[in-house]
C-alpha cells in the first residue's frame, strides 16, 4: 500500500494549519486507499491568534506538534522521526502556520527561511526525488528547497512576484486548478488562497492528492 506523509503546522488558519485543507487532504487520501501519517515539528508557534476575534493572544503560547495533534486525533509524529524509506510522497496543507511556524515568510517575505527541523524534513523528499503536494501559502517554501521550482499560490500578482524573486517560477491558477512541476515532482493548488467555500477548496485539493499519488513510481 502506498504511504504518504502529511506535514501539519498547528491547528487553525490564522496561526497553524488550515483545518479544512488538512481534513480534505486526509479524506482524499483515505478515499484513494492510501495510507497516511501526519507529522509536525516540535517547536513553539510564532504566536497564538484568537480565531473568534482575529486578535493575537499575547499571553498565550502553544506548541506546533501538540496543536497539530488536534487535527490528527492524536496520531501525529515529531518531524525529526521521519524515516524517508517508509514514505512514497508528501503533502503540505496551508494556513498561516506554513508562513509563521514552518517558515518565517509571514514576517520576512522574500528573505524568509524555513525552520531547520522542517527544512531537513522537506529536503528528505526532494533528495529522494519523491512527489510532493503543497497548497495555499505553503508553496512559498518551494524555491528554498527545489531548483527552479514551478508552482502557484493562486492569482495574487504580488505574492507571485515574490515567488519568482526567491528563484521559483509562479503560474497563475484558479482555485480548481493544479500546477505540476514535472522535473521536481511538485504539485501545487491555491486552495484557500482563493476558495470562497469548502466545496471550492476541495476541487483543487482532490486533484492535487490524486496527481501526487499518480506520480509515485
Amino acid at each position: 500500500m502506498k504511504s504518504i506523509a502529511v506535514l501539519l503546522s498547528g491547528c487553525g488558519v490564522f496561526d497553524g494549519t488550515e483545518v479544512h485543507e488538512a481534513v480534505l487532504t486526509l479524506l482524499a487520501l483515505a478515499r484513494a486507499g492510501v495510507k497516511y501519517q501526519c507529522f509536525a515539528p516540535n517547536i513553539e508557534q510564532m504566536h497564538v491568534v484568537n480565531h473568534l476575534t482575529g486578535e493575537v493572544a499575547n499571553d498565550e503560547k502553544r506548541n506546533v506538534l501538540v496543536e497539530s495533534a488536534r487535527i490528527a486525533r492524536g496520531e501525529v509524529l515529531n518531524a525529526v522521526s521521519l524515516d524517508i524509506t517508509q514514505f512514497d510522497a508528501l503533502i503540505v496543507p496551508g494556513g498561516f502556520g506554513a508562513a509563521k511556524n514552518l517558515s518565517n515568510f509571514a514576517t520576512n517575505g522574500s528573505d524568509c527561511s524555513i525552520s531547520p527541523i522542517v527544512e531537513t524534513f522537506l529536503r528528505e523528499f526532494a533528495l529522494a526525488n519523491k512527489p510532493v503536494g503543497y497548497m495555499c501559502i505553503a508553496p512559498m517554501m518551494l524555491p528554498l528547497i527545489y531548483p527552479n521550482a514551478k508552482g502557484t499560490i493562486g492569482t495574487d500578482s504580488e505574492t507571485g512576484h515574490i515567488f519568482n524573486e526567491m528563484g521559483g517560477k509562479h503560474f497563475s491558477a484558479s482555485v480548481v486548478d493544479i500546477v505540476v512541476d514535472e522535473n521536481n515532482k511538485v504539485v501545487t493548488t491555491p486552495a484557500y488562497m482563493l476558495a470562497n467555500n469548502i466545496a471550492e477548496a476541495n476541487e483543487g485539493i482532490e486533484k492535487l492528492v490524486n496527481k501526487v499519488i499518480e506520480m509515485i513510481d
